[in-house]
């Protein structure tokens, strides 16, 4: 009855908003979700839980089922565990197949630099419990032209950086240390990580959006032969070392076949990040800089059926208190409406790192991090609503 309610108010055009913790909230940290629909209507959904991130050696990913036609999400399962290693960054796919993807990260020597690419691949998913999984690979990256990029971008900034550094000494070392990394393959292929869901830009390629902390640019990783082999494009880096510091794509493909990437903003002007691909993710155009705020939070971006984009992000400049849904009937030119999912004073509560689906009904779910003032601990939080709720915004 409650489905049957929800697809009514849908068929009929009424703004819907629906919102719930998937589990009680407890003292761990529980940060990074990813959501998927199954071909059977169910909701499965992934977290990283444990005493902290990449430090915390007993970081595990779990999981949660919603089956359709529940009021209640089942409770939580471990997805992957590597014994004494930090697993982080989650991120669940679908393929044409019907093939359910796990990719996430194992940090191997407690820095984001040292994580380790991994994926998994089950067929047998829809049944109480965690998926059973068939296969498990490490993605090797080879990142094309990173060396030579980023080595140049350092060069043509070197007076800023100069400048800098007078300032905040501690930032002409990192900057060594990362001319010292480009220049190392080892380095090079080492430390790329998942966040955002991969999209399909051709009837068989897959694109994962990757993202390196040690580079402060982002990345595509692409297979054609459902994980056989693995290629990768030029990094997503701009030209000027005051424009670097865009991770964490989110992918989205225009009708006419460009490829776009909403990013986040590690640096300054704190503004959601952008660049564009026309030729299916291989090369990428210079970054530039949306009118919505980022404080430094992950962001994703979707193209939904009626052809419109949502955009879901922390829109703040400092803080992760609120989180937005921005709409778009131009395919990201111009955001003419938004609507905040959750909102609290600032260092009252936290609501970031969404995960953002369509389901077949139309409606819009996202998953994301939440800790609040008024509740003890942390949990991942359950948004669904329709069109209307955010193009009935004031």
């Amino acid at each position: 009855m409650f489905c049957l309610i929800l697809t009514i108010c849908s068929v009929i055009s009424q703004p819907l908003f629906v919102k719930e913790n998937i589990f009680p909230p407890n003292d761990k940290h529980n940060h990074g979700s990813s959501i998927v629909e199954t071909p059977e209507g169910n909701l499965l959904t992934v977290w990283f839980h444990g005493s902290g991130e990449r430090t915390s050696d007993d970081v595990m990913l779990q999981g949660a089922r919603k089956k359709a036609g529940d009021n209640q999400w089942c409770a939580p399962f471990v997805m992957a565990d590597t014994p004494d290693l930090p697993d982080c960054n989650p991120v669940l796919f679908i393929d044409p197949r019907g093939v359910l993807w796990l990719f996430w990260i194992t940090v191997q020597d407690n820095q984001w630099g040292g994580s380790l690419l991994k994926y998994r691949i089950s067929t047998d998913y829809e049944k109480d419990g965690h998926p059973q999984w068939k296969w498990q690979d490490v993605i090797h990256a080879r990142p094309l032209n990173l060396e030579q990029k980023f080595l140049e971008v350092i060069e043509r900034g070197q007076p800023a950086i100069d400048a800098l550094s007078a300032i905040e000494p501690k930032l002409k070392e990192e900057i060594e240390s990362a001319k010292k990394s480009a220049q190392t393959k080892l380095h090079q292929r080492l430390g790329w990580m998942t966040r955002i869901h991969p999209i399909m830009v051709t009837d068989n390629r897959i694109m994962l959006g990757l993202y390196s902390d040690v580079f402060n640019c982002s990345l595509a990783g692409f297979t054609e032969d459902w994980g056989e082999h693995w290629f990768f494009s030029n990094p997503i880096l701009d030209k000027e070392i005051k424009n670097i510091s865009n991770i964490q794509p989110s992918f989205v493909k225009k009708k006419d076949g460009t490829i776009v990437a909403f990013m986040r903003d590690n640096g300054i002007p704190k503004r959601v990040r952008t660049a564009y691909s026309n030729d299916l993710g291989m090369t990428w155009s210079d970054v530039s800089v949306l009118d919505i705020p980022n404080p430094g939070s992950s962001v994703e971006c979707i193209s939904l059926k009626s052809g419109k984009w949502i955009l879901v992000c922390n829109d703040t400049i400092n803080g992760r208190h609120r989180l937005s849904a921005y709409l778009s009937d131009d395919e990201g030119q111009t955001w003419k409406w938004k609507k905040a999912i959750e909102e609290a004073e600032p260092d009252k509560g936290s609501f970031s790192y969404p995960s953002v689906i369509q389901t077949r009904d139309g409606l819009i779910h996202c998953t994301y991090s939440c800790r609040e003032e008024s509740i003890k601990g942390s949990t991942i939080r359950h948004a669904w609503f329709n069109e209307d709720w955010i193009l009935n915004s004031n």
